[in-house]
């Protein structure tokens, strides 16, 4: 992805190095299975607390200094996240509104969200209580060896899915969605659920189009960014985790979903053709 020497955005809140701990989850999961589940993007961290049924425990080690690279790859989110900035604020204005942007906080091994806390084993989440954005950059060193999905343009991919699920928040999507699962049975939200991820995965795809149309990618980011998309299917991870596959437990969509709905994404262009809810077909 060519991105050096473009606009970053002053919306990234850094707080590696103040963590002091990880989040260590107890229960029978074990935590081979608990990484792979959590590695699902835009998942709450209080769901994995919550699966466990045990509240979180802090390790009191000191924080690690970041390194060079990570350095470097800070730039690169910061970059990412100005992008989609310009992206979703062009395209609320065209359709008269206002884009707010979010926060992307940075941290190492643990946070303190409005959601909660969460650790890095969570995962990169979406909290609409405070709507930030917040990823460990260690997970893109997971995302490279543990689920096979290398490249900076995958790098990107997991970001404009979280800042999909902002959109989401903005245009009152997971608030009504959020509301139905309440009411509805376990399978009924697990629907919902699909369908949200889904459409954040769409909305993502938008954001890629016009990156593309800028002349931002380079030779293979598409398919880096697909192979992303398909390495967090929940068939996929499931099978990963625990050898089989549970389809009435999904939250996320299949790694064919998945790869569908960006795919979409980036061929439309338009945010208008990614209603999920109202889809036959997933």
């Amino acid at each position: 992805m060519l991105w050096r020497g473009r606009r970053e955005s002053d919306n990234v809140e850094d707080r590696r190095g103040m963590s002091r701990g990880g989040l260590a989850v107890g229960g029978g999961l074990g935590g081979v299975v608990i990484l792979l589940i959590a590695m699902f993007l835009g998942v709450d961290p209080r769901e994995i607390i919550n699966q466990t049924g045990e509240e979180p425990s802090v390790s009191t080690r000191a924080a690690r200094p970041t390194s060079p690279a990570e350095d470097e790859l800070k730039h690169f989110v910061a970059f990412v996240l100005a992008d989609t900035e310009d992206a979703w604020t062009g395209i609320f204005k065209q359709n008269g509104r206002e884009y707010r942007v979010p926060k992307l906080v940075l941290f190492t091994d643990q946070v303190q969200s409005a959601c909660g806390t969460a650790g890095s084993a969570t995962g990169p989440f979406y909290c609409p209580g405070d709507q930030k954005v917040y990823i460990d950059l260690a997970f893109y060193r997971d995302l490279k060896q543990r689920l096979g999905a290398p490249g900076d343009f995958a790098q990107a991919y997991v970001i404009a899915h979280e800042v999909g699920h902002h959109v989401q928040r903005l245009l009152g999507i997971s608030d009504k969605v959020h509301s139905a699962q309440s009411r509805g049975s376990k399978s009924e939200a697990n629907d919902l659920s699909v369908r949200l991820e889904l459409q954040a995965d769409f909305f993502a795809g938008v954001w890629a189009s016009q990156a593309k149309n800028k002349g931002l990618l380079e030779a293979g980011d598409i398919e880096e960014a697909l192979g992303a998309a398909s390495a967090v299917g929940d068939d996929r991870l499931q099978r990963q985790a625990q050898g089989r596959v549970v389809p009435d437990s999904f939250t996320h969509g299949t790694s064919e979903q998945r790869v569908r709905w960006f795919r979409k994404g980036l061929d439309t262009g338009d945010f208008k053709q990614g209603d999920t809810f109202n889809a036959t077909s997933l």
